[in-house]
């Protein structure tokens, strides 16, 4: 297919490649221009000057940028992908975003005959470089259909959760659910520190059972070792659990653990923590 990619940041960098290197003929397109040259030099493929001379040929044109307002600006800005885009082509916006800018942009591109889906991600920066991000899907069923098997050439695991926007509060579920297990590895941490146990062998034990997870698995020797230079940054983290806070507002749920963890964000940022990696939960415990 025809490709645009929208946005070459630590995710959509390597994503791009995965779409060249699956065959397709990809257009790229990233505010600083050093790193659309680098990507070029490394992956072949065409560099363009704004999202939509980016666009202007593309069968789908997928997007990955960093909040509500770079959507906006990229999509509906002024030579942004909707102003070029040709009808019948499909907008796939994989950026971590509110439900309510997935919807305002699903209408706008429908009445240009666009298809779109709201897209966001799980898995990471490891995730992207190894094609193997799981992907929470908003759209309908035929547009998610054509997409599928261009995303599948960097996901392990792609879902279509319901009409637009859905993709985006799935997205939220896993922000939420991550904020909640990672406090409590960091306390179970810094408990079994101050309790003066062998912690490699208390998680020996204890991640064969009902507490084992992906964060235990993968970051409690890190965490132990104050080592927050793995991946999804606190500040990313925070925009995120804030995205789902507003929502919860609007929707009436009470999100009472995911307020406390957004609030020790705040304070291992007070650290200088705000690019360590969501894991540093543990620095503001260990620092008491």
């Amino acid at each position: 297919m025809q490709v645009a990619f929208i946005g070459l940041g630590v995710m959509g960098y390597p994503m791009a490649g995965y779409l060249q290197k699956a065959g397709h003929d990809v257009t790229i397109y990233n505010r600083t221009t050093t790193r659309a040259d680098s990507w070029c030099a490394e992956h072949g493929g065409n560099s363009a000057a704004t999202p939509a001379a980016a666009s202007s040929a593309a069968d789908i044109v997928f997007v990955c940028v960093g909040n509500d307002d770079d959507v906006r600006s990229v999509i509906l800005g002024d030579v942004g992908v909707l102003s070029s885009v040709p009808a019948g082509s499909i907008i796939v916006d994989h950026t971590t975003a509110s439900a309510k800018v997935a919807r305002e942009i699903a209408m706008l591109a429908a009445e240009k005959n666009v298809g779109f889906l709201d897209a966001p991600l799980s898995g990471g920066q490891a995730g992207a470089e190894n094609g193997q991000l799981t992907i929470m899907v908003g759209g309908d069923e035929k547009t998610f259909a054509t997409s599928e098997p261009v995303m599948d050439s960097y996901a392990k695991a792609i879902t279509l959760i319901g009409p637009a926007g859905s993709g985006q509060l799935a997205k939220m579920v896993n922000q939420i659910c991550i904020a909640g297990v990672v406090q409590g590895l960091s306390e179970g941490l810094h408990f079994a520190k101050r309790a003066n146990l062998d912690v490699a062998k208390v998680i020996e034990a204890i991640s064969k059972g009902a507490a084992q997870s992906w964060q235990m698995e993968n970051r409690w020797e890190t965490m132990t070792n104050n080592e927050f230079e793995f991946g999804f940054a606190v500040e990313w983290m925070r925009k995120d659990l804030g995205i789902a806070l507003d929502e919860a507002t609007e929707n009436g749920s009470n999100l009472e653990m995911t307020k406390l963890v957004d609030g020790y964000y705040a304070e291992v940022q007070e650290l200088g923590g705000n690019r360590w990696d969501t894991s540093s939960l543990i620095a503001r415990l260990e620092k008491k």
